[in-house]
């Protein structure tokens, strides 16, 4: 199978490894992009954990908080091109999709595709833009907390949103401000370490393995290294057991218990553009 530039230079994007590393992952797994991905961690390369944002195409991300601040919503409105996701008059259209799911606090994309826009279900609506625009238009994503208290931050450029939520009510505007950008630069993929799903777990365990036999390792100990790897692989990609960014000498549940011992996060969502 003939493996093109494209092809290399998109796992690049998407791993940071070398062209000719990459090159040859593409030729060993037939051109599968998520097998080379494998293939490249195997091999000890420094490989960016698998995001599920990374297939989405052009497009604006925006999220917001209902008035009492119990409810958080991020929508996803994907088009084709650059030149359309930064219209104004399309980051306009979807703020008026997103103003609309938070007023009426919809639970999930069908609830919203049914609600009512200017005389139009959303999802007839998204349809006629893409008539209008002559692109195609779709609802991407969309993803909703409720708690005690809510949080939203939009990125700049409209790529990157994301929405969480606090366990109590308090002065923690800045700490919830603090939460959702950490989310936002650090790409969590859990909550915690218990909310990782056990195939995940099971495929970090596999290329912890993998990596320390490549390395020379005693086949007897292989099993302890990669469940060190694992709890690694813990404490960089679930959100209450990364290191605070503003501190990096803290994790972020120990950011939140310095300002009220019984505060955690309930839930949140992220929601981004591929590149």
């Amino acid at each position: 199978m003939k493996i093109t530039a494209q092809q290399v230079n998109e796992l690049r994007k998407l791993t940071g490894a070398g062209m000719m590393d990459c090159k040859n992952a593409l030729v060993e797994t037939e051109g599968d992009m998520e097998k080379a991905i494998d293939v490249l961690r195997k091999k000890g390369q420094k490989v960016a954990a698998k995001r599920a944002d990374r297939d989405a195409a052009e497009g604006v991300v925006l999220a917001k908080v209902s008035n009492d601040g119990s409810f958080a919503a991020a929508v996803m409105i994907n088009c084709e091109t650059d030149f359309v996701a930064k219209n104004s008059d399309f980051i306009a259209y979807v703020q008026s999709i997103l103003d609309l799911a938070v007023a009426n606090k919809a639970k999930n994309a069908d609830e919203l595709k049914g609600m009512k826009l200017n005389g139009r279900t959303v999802e007839e609506s998204v349809m006629d833009q893409t008539g209008v625009i002559g692109e195609k238009i779709q609802l991407g994503r969309f993803e909703v907390v409720e708690a005690p208290a809510a949080f939203s931050y939009i990125h700049p450029g409209n790529r990157i949103a994301t929405v969480a939520g606090l366990s109590k009510q308090g002065d923690f505007t800045q700490i919830g401000k603090d939460v959702v950008m950490q989310i936002a630069a650090m790409s969590p993929i859990a909550l915690n370490k218990e909310a990782v799903s056990q195939k995940d777990i099971d495929h970090e365990i596999e290329i912890g393995k993998d990596q320390a036999r490549q390395e020379g390792k005693p086949e007897a100990i292989l099993e302890k290294i990669a469940m060190g790897k694992l709890n690694k692989f813990f404490k960089e990609n679930t959100l209450l057991n990364q290191a605070f960014i503003k501190d990096t000498k803290i994790n972020v549940s120990q950011y939140l218990k310095n300002a009220d011992n019984e505060l955690t996060v309930n839930d949140f969502k992220r929601l981004a553009l591929g590149s």
